[in-house]
């Protein structure tokens, strides 16, 4: 299988920074932040992106899956590991690799917001594939803008394949 490049590693480690500083930007330096990971495919993002936010942040991690070994959504979600911090009261950046059928995230966000309680939650995605939504979920951060191309790379796989390279490519 052969991947073509859709996105180049300087470009995305520079809009990784830039989606960092607008982060920045909106929450006070000195107010912690919980910033929540979706693995596995938000791990490399969720890394570059930490290391440029300046605030408090507490780390942590769930693993939600709608697709198992597909190129498409199951219709259902999977609750692999939810354990998480009190959030009561909490500041919450939930971070995704893409934002697509937005199935996952409608899932994880009411989780969040209703048995959660946090005080205020945004989301923060690397890709935004609207073509494919089925649910009201719109990320408050986005890095890219991607259409019906299915991508992988820096995180994102196909059948768990391909996390680890630093690019973003695409299969045809």
């Amino acid at each position: 299988m052969e991947l073509k490049t859709l996105i180049d590693e300087n470009k995305l480690n520079q809009r990784i920074k830039e989606l960092a500083d607008e982060i920045n930007n909106d929450f006070t330096c000195d107010e912690p932040v919980i910033a929540i990971c979706i693995l596995k495919g938000a791990v490399m993002f969720y890394a570059e992106l930490m290391k440029h936010l300046k605030m408090p942040v507490k780390m942590e991690f769930v693993r939600l899956s709608s697709y198992g070994n597909s190129k498409t959504s199951s219709g259902k979600v999977s609750a692999l590991n939810i354990s998480l911090p009190p959030l009561e009261n909490q500041k919450v950046l939930v971070v995704e690799d893409i934002v697509d059928t937005g199935l996952t995230l409608n899932f994880l966000l009411n989780y969040i917001k209703e048995k959660g309680q946090a005080k205020e939650v945004k989301l923060v995605t690397l890709f935004d594939k609207k073509c494919a939504r089925k649910y009201n979920v719109h990320p408050d951060y986005c890095a890219f803008d991607v259409d019906n191309k299915f991508i992988v790379g820096f995180g994102l796989d196909n059948q768990e394949f391909y996390r680890n390279i630093p690019y973003i490519g695409y299969i045809e």
